[in-house]
């Protein structure tokens, strides 16, 4: 490896079950050197906010996460993308498969990941976790909301907000476990070196705004405990739910290479049949 392909990507995680809830359903997963077989897996990252309102809405999150990492390492030699959208689709059969071997109803979570290739940001999404981008000490968020509030967002009924303090705030449209097949966001976003990657579930975000994300982390030195400061700062406002956040500090990206639309992939049938045999 060339001194042009070294990446620093410095990263820290925090969860907590919150004032209300009786369990954490939160779960969250950081890249591990271990994990990578390749160097062109890049960083991969995620975060799983399972379903209250349904029965084992943490193991749904924690199986998720799981089935997803070990797709998604499993796909040698296939562009970031089809990794990622076969993985989502791998961890929701996984999630509605033991959902009925263990004849627990329905059993849903989100899931919201980030694979950190090159200079590309490769965003997985399904759910209401988000996820944020702090550059120049500004807060974007870079995820669409698959709730009902969300979409009255996007229509333009309702104003952006406004979001926190709706009524029907956690309903969800789009979640996985609940069907056999999901359409999850997949996308991209051009990373510079000293940019900022919040992750974190509904728990943190109904409390904190946008730009508090960029003050807060921007003006602490702590960066250790920041993830901590900010849930404990949710909880001080009266998060009502688990609370989970993942904090990527970007100070090193390599140069990212083209995809190679023509890779080899396997097709949702060839990914199920591996992971399942």
């Amino acid at each position: 490896m060339t001194d042009s392909e070294i990446v620093e990507i410095e990263s820290y995680s925090y969860t907590h079950m919150g004032n209300v809830r009786e369990d954490n359903q939160d779960a969250v997963r950081l890249c591990d050197p271990v994990d990578n077989l390749t160097f062109t897996d890049g960083h991969l990252y995620g975060i799983a906010d399972g379903m209250g309102g349904y029965a084992h809405g943490g193991v749904a999150s924690a199986l998720a996460l799981e089935t997803f990492f070990e797709t998604f390492y499993a796909a040698n030699g296939v562009p970031p993308s089809q990794k990622l959208r076969v993985g989502v689709q791998n961890a929701n059969l996984s999630v509605y498969q033991t959902a009925q071997r263990l004849g627990a109803g329905r059993m849903g979570t989100t899931l919201t990941a980030v694979n950190i290739v090159g200079n590309k940001l490769h965003i997985a999404h399904i759910g209401d976790s988000r996820a944020y981008l702090i550059r120049e000490q500004k807060s974007k968020c870079l995820t669409n909301d698959h709730t009902r509030v969300g979409e009255l967002v996007r229509m333009k009924v309702l104003s952006p907000e406004k979001v926190r303090t709706h009524s029907q705030r956690s309903m969800l449209d789009k979640c996985l476990g609940m069907e056999l097949f999901v359409q999850p966001d997949i996308f991209q976003v051009q990373a510079k070196p000293g940019d900022i990657i919040v992750l974190c579930s509904d728990g943190v975000w109904a409390t904190i705004q946008d730009d508090e994300f960029a003050d807060i982390i921007s003006q602490s030195k702590d960066r250790e405990h920041i993830c901590k400061k900010i849930v404990d700062l949710a909880m001080e406002r009266g998060s009502d739910d688990n609370l989970s956040m993942i904090l990527l500090y970007l100070h090193r990206l390599a140069p990212s290479k083209a995809e190679d639309e023509k890779s080899s992939f396997w097709t949702l049938p060839q990914a199920i049949r591996r992971l399942f045999k």
